[in-house]
């Protein structure tokens, strides 16, 4: 989120839907000996995909992506305090554009965005459940 209470999604194609995917920034935790943290990585990848830097990064939730096929765990991190400070567009070859979106506009953004025919990633909508439940008093905590 960045201090105007905006909130950060990315767009891509997405092979395996043959579409445009609108998402939350995200990326693999390196598991190669470094011991990366959730939320390490997760400023990684946020300043790679949209060329934002986060004052502030908290673990919000941890847990299994599709227990029944995958061993594959997501963890949602809040990341406040945005600031620019590159281009974004992630990695060569990823074509990554950016939108930042006040937070009280996001639902109908989403909403329009499916109605271009993007397919919006679920989690989007569980970063906007965590997003809705925080008030300013709880993001100056974090911050």
């Amino acid at each position: 989120m960045t201090p105007a209470r905006e909130i950060v999604f990315v767009e891509q194609f997405r092979h395996p839907v043959g579409a445009r995917a609108i998402e939350l920034p995200a990326g693999i935790v390196a598991d190669d000996g470094t011991g990366e943290t959730p939320e390490t990585a997760a400023a990684r990848e946020l300043e790679e995909e949209t060329g934002f830097r986060a004052a502030r990064i908290a673990l919000l939730m941890s847990g299994p992506t599709a227990p029944g096929l995958t061993s594959e765990r997501t963890h949602m991190v809040l990341a406040t305090g945005l600031a620019r400070v590159g281009a974004g567009g992630g990695v060569a070859g990823e074509d990554i554009v950016t939108h930042v979106v006040p937070l009280d506009d996001a639902p109908a953004w989403l909403s329009d965005a499916a109605a271009r025919g993007l397919a919006v990633e679920p989690k989007v909508y569980a970063g906007l459940f965590f997003a809705g439940r925080l008030g300013d008093a709880d993001i100056a905590a974090v911050d």
